[in-house]
């Protein structure tokens, strides 16, 4: 995502809201212990077991093994693929009684593409999905063009008439593509203040802004933070600082916001994935919370 540094710049720090504010370690570590227990609306899925990527077919074992981790803290799941062992974790969600937003992938690859599309629509047939997500920042990596996503998603759409079907990107892409949030049922929306640059302290308030330009650009129809997260450790980025604690209070901020203003959040992620370092520098590989080896993070 685009650094928006007249954004930043248009927020004052010493003004930033932060329910983590001025409170005891003691206090932060009891609520973060407190908002798990009790259960946060979504997790994304963190497929990847160290060593892995994508491209490796993962076991229904693994799959099973990760969500009965997640089964006590969370509503729902986000899959973000409909292939390669994906398929197991809206059919092993739904057995455990956790609701699902299932995405198929796509890319440049066509044949690809019509896999996961296929994949999407039988896992929705057979009354796994209850949300399906027709692609994922396919216009901000602009692997696709426009017409030809809408194209996947009108088929989508036809083929499952009875679930609700969007399409997932950035927050600012709503704005700026009308026909495809038109075509939408739900908007489904990144959050990321981290990759724009943005300080701890002015992040509860980015995420508000970002938010709030999505809901504008939907005219009505439900929006869904489908990631948002913060990183414990790797490289700086602007103002964005990973750390234990930051990734800590950024989780316990949004869970409380969007707690209180009844926003549904995918929280992004559930478990370290080393892979990600490829994409996104060292950074990319600490976005859980539990880490790679399943453990759940000291905070």
């Amino acid at each position: 995502m685009s650094f928006k540094k007249e954004k930043l710049n248009s927020l004052n720090a010493q003004n930033a809201f932060s329910f983590t504010a001025n409170k005891s370690e003691e206090i932060l570590q009891n609520t973060f212990a407190e908002i798990l227990q009790n259960g946060v609306h979504g997790f994304c899925f963190s497929l990847y077991e160290d060593g892995q990527k994508p491209g490796d077919i993962i076991s229904e074992a693994q799959v099973r093994r990760r969500m009965e981790i997640l089964k006590p803290h969370t509503k729902w799941i986000r899959s973000f693929s409909c292939t390669e062992g994906n398929e197991f974790i809206p059919k092993i969600a739904k057995e455990m009684g956790i609701k699902t937003l299932v995405g198929a992938w796509l890319g440049k690859d066509n044949e690809i593409n019509q896999r996961e599309i296929a994949g999407l629509l039988q896992l929705a047939k057979d009354g796994f999905v209850d949300i399906a997500a027709v692609g994922n920042e396919v216009m901000y990596r602009k692997d696709l063009t426009e017409n030809q996503l809408i194209d996947f998603i009108k088929k989508v759409k036809t083929e499952i008439p009875n679930v609700p079907v969007g399409y997932v990107d950035a927050y600012y892409e709503f704005s700026q593509r009308p026909q495809i949030t038109e075509l939408c049922d739900v908007i489904l929306c990144n959050c990321y203040p981290f990759w724009e640059g943005c300080s701890f302290e002015n992040s509860l308030d980015y995420i508000k802004e970002m938010y709030q330009q999505a809901k504008k650009a939907g005219n009505g129809k439900e929006v869904i933070i489908t990631e948002t997260g913060w990183a414990s450790q790797g490289e700086t980025l602007e103002g964005a600082i990973p750390s234990p604690k930051n990734a800590r209070d950024y989780f316990i901020n949004t869970q409380l916001w969007t707690s209180q203003d009844n926003i549904p959040m995918f929280y992004f992620s559930s478990f370290d994935e080393s892979w990600k370092t490829g994409a996104e520098g060292i950074v990319g590989a600490y976005w859980g919370i539990w880490d790679k080896n399943e453990n759940l993070k000291k905070v």
